[in-house]
């Protein structure tokens, strides 16, 4: 029964996949609310967001639910933080439950503060005088930013195969538009759906994963629809000191992910994650076919206390023009 279940739940994502392939294979950047594509996970960043079969607990509801299932501990808490580009900051974190036989259910939040931002306006008749620069300066906006909060369940059908879902209400403020009537508030908010399945073989930690995320209906804005940017994503990883030295307790495991978006062309992402004595984590990345970011890298320490563990990681993400990105997370097992 688990095997097919297995099969049946591997078709849907593979029928989905290739559904969607299909369609808006030229809308570049023709995407609403693109904050949900920002990686926020200083683990997934460090290894090229090539974190499909990588992301465990609280992580794995960010890129894979199914990954939640692999928690071996009864809670699960962590908290990202990612300070953006352009001044743009990023506050995300959620707690796992461990619940035995019955699966692992969990909670997310992620939050956008976009900064200053200024409001103008366009001149009318006879003011052309007034404003020198061809415009008006309305002062800083209000009410600006992002958010997602969601909830995620995840089961491990068997020691191999786990399957997981997130069910979330994103939004996006950006603030009120001046018009010859009054004012104009100009946000959104929609249900959004995260799906994934995981699937561990027993030669030399070989694992493989799928995911869709940000699956919603389109948002009408004036007379547009415009779509949410849907994520289908193939990964795999292996741990590559296996194939050297099988009984070697370090691993140095190799990750790569293959991405569809419906509002870019396809990517590759390639991540690598060296443990040493469960303790100490490098970790290096690279993603393809992206005009700003490229490489990147990042550590991670894990202590034990009392009967908790406690860890903390940190990426750095090289980024053209822009300055680069770094990210810190705190995560506690118990």
């Amino acid at each position: 029964m688990n095997l097919n279940l297995s099969k049946i739940l591997l078709f849907l994502f593979i029928l989905v996949g290739n559904g969607y392939s299909q369609v808006g294979l030229n809308k570049l950047a023709q995407s609403t609310m693109n904050f949900l594509l920002v990686g926020t996970s200083p683990k997934a960043s460090a290894m090229g967001e090539a974190f499909t079969t990588m992301g465990i607990g609280v992580e794995g509801m960010f890129y894979n639910p199914a990954g939640m299932a692999d928690i071996s501990t009864t809670f699960n808490v962590g908290v990202n933080y990612t300070g953006w580009i352009a001044d743009i900051n990023y506050l995300s974190g959620g707690a796992a439950w461990n619940l035995g036989n019955l699966g692992v259910v969990g909670v997310n939040l992620l939050t956008v503060d976009y900064g200053t931002i200024n409001g103008t306006s366009l001149l009318g008749p006879g003011e052309s005088d007034l404003y020198p620069l061809g415009y008006k300066d309305n002062g800083k906006v209000s009410n600006v930013g992002a958010y997602s909060v969601g909830i995620t369940y995840a089961k491990s059908v068997s020691e191999q195969f786990s399957f997981g879902t997130t069910v979330r209400i994103a939004g996006q403020n950006l603030g009120q538009s001046l018009l010859a009537d009054g004012t104009k508030d100009n946000n959104a908010s929609k249900l959004v759906f995260d799906l994934g399945v995981k699937y561990k073989t027993f030669f030399n930690g070989f694992a493989f994963g799928m995911s869709i995320r940000n699956f919603a209906s389109n948002i009408k804005r004036e007379e547009i629809d415009e779509q949410l940017p849907l994520l289908f994503t193939l990964g795999a990883s292996i741990d590559m000191i296996k194939f050297i030295l099988p009984e070697h307790e370090n691993p140095l495991i190799v990750a790569v992910d293959f991405l569809h978006l419906n509002n870019y062309s396809e990517r590759m992402n390639f991540g690598i994650e060296y443990r040493y004595m469960n303790m100490l984590s490098f970790r290096g990345g690279y993603q393809t076919n992206r005009d700003l970011a490229s490489w990147s890298g990042g550590v991670g320490f894990i202590y034990s206390l009392f009967d908790y563990d406690v860890e903390v990681n940190y990426s750095y993400s090289r980024f053209e023009i822009f300055n680069s990105v770094n990210r810190l997370s705190l995560v506690f097992n118990f």
